[in-house]
């Protein structure tokens, strides 16, 4: 298919009242975002926050995209990765705004994946104590997570995400034709958090990515689109439910505990991608939750063949950015956000698509567990 073929894109609700927003899915949608930025703009420019290497293989598009409506793009482009998530940086961008003569009728756009997502909101919701957003996500995993929600965030010294707010954009685009530039590794890192849905929720999903999840992993367009879709639909159920992760949002954190830990013992770079790290966590709850005799260990053992099957590491011991400490990783989970009064929660299973929220978890005993995680191959 054209990449700028004009199809009608899929169309899910992220409903919060006035704050409620589309998330539109489907393929050649850059070649329509000035039409549908239009509504929000009040002037005929937008400010774009991208990374250089978004921009170089996707810039001219947007910007034509832009132009055929007649808005300008104003862009400022950033390093790649995870490093760029920083105060520093963060000021950087604020300063930029207020160089342009930005105000709160104007739009910003994140062009990127999740760093400049949670980056660019951020910014978004300080600039004036708010200015108008729009997400377009450029991975897969950032158009199935972190763009639809609205938590935006920078990273501290102390860990990731610790400084931020719940701010929602105006729009969402997830135009599915950018995807396929991305290597394999990012590929695969987002399609962990699409297996997440139906791990939490929704075993009919399950049963779908067993059949259609090769066909997701080659892009091929109505199920790419499907996918992004069904999950955007699930995190919007329940961001919808609890906005800003006061109960059953949580959910959504399913192997984020352990994955973050892992994540901070590589020190957020490069050897451990984000979805890497969840989908590997993933699998931790999961085992973890047959431990406890919560769910069956066949259960617990499908879900991670199915991750295993799109190419990422299930085993600890083999994951990339190791070898790991099972005491450094208990550690890092009791600095985890999620972290109360000494008490780590985890997101556990009594089956597939039947996470709960486990209150209180006795780290002791997944200290042991992880050990003997570490000691398999």
């Amino acid at each position: 298919m054209d990449a700028d073929t004009l199809s009608p894109p899929l169309t899910v609700r992220v409903d919060l009242g006035a704050r409620s927003y589309d998330i539109l899915i489907g393929a050649g949608l850059m070649a329509r975002a000035g039409a549908l930025i239009a509504p929000f703009a009040g002037q005929s420019r937008v400010f774009v926050v991208s990374d250089d290497t978004v921009w170089r293989l996707h810039g001219d598009r947007l910007k034509a995209g832009l132009a055929a409506s007649g808005i300008e793009a104003l862009e400022l482009v950033l390093p790649a990765g995870e490093s760029t998530k920083n105060w520093a940086q963060l000021g950087d961008v604020l300063d930029w705004l207020l160089a342009q003569g930005a105000g709160r009728d104007d739009v910003l756009i994140a062009f990127g994946g999740g760093v400049i997502g949670d980056l660019t909101g951020l910014a978004a919701s300080l600039l004036k104590r708010g200015m108008r957003f729009v997400q377009i996500p450029t991975t897969l995993l950032a158009q199935v997570d972190s763009s639809v929600g609205g938590k935006t965030a920078v990273n501290s010294s102390h860990g990731k995400n610790l400084v931020g707010a719940f701010y929602q954009p105006k729009l969402v685009i997830a135009d599915t034709t950018v995807l396929t530039t991305l290597p394999d590794r990012e590929r695969q890192a987002g399609y962990a958090e699409i297996i997440k849905y139906g791990l939490i929720n929704d075993p009919a999903f399950i049963d779908w990515l067993d059949d259609n999840g090769a066909n997701v992993l080659a892009l091929e367009p109505a199920a790419i689109a499907e996918a992004v879709a069904v999950s955007c639909r699930a995190k919007a159920g329940i961001v919808a439910q609890d906005e800003r992760e006061g109960g059953v949002r949580a959910l959504l954190n399913l192997g984020h505990t352990f994955g973050h830990a892992l994540e901070a013992a590589n020190g957020y770079g490069s050897q451990l991608l984000h979805g890497e790290a969840v989908g590997a966590g993933m699998v931790l709850a999961l085992r973890y939750s047959a431990r406890l005799s919560l769910m069956s260990a066949t259960d617990a053992e499908r879900a991670a063949d199915l991750i295993a099957q799109s190419g990422l590491e299930t085993n600890l011991a083999d994951l990339p950015g190791g070898p790991y400490q099972a005491d450094a990783l208990v550690e890092a989970m009791r600095q985890d956000k999620k972290a109360r009064a000494g008490e780590v929660p985890l997101i556990l299973a009594k089956g597939l698509g039947e996470s709960f929220i486990y209150p209180n978890a006795d780290l002791q005993d997944v200290q042991a567990f992880l050990t003997e995680e570490l000691q398999k191959s």
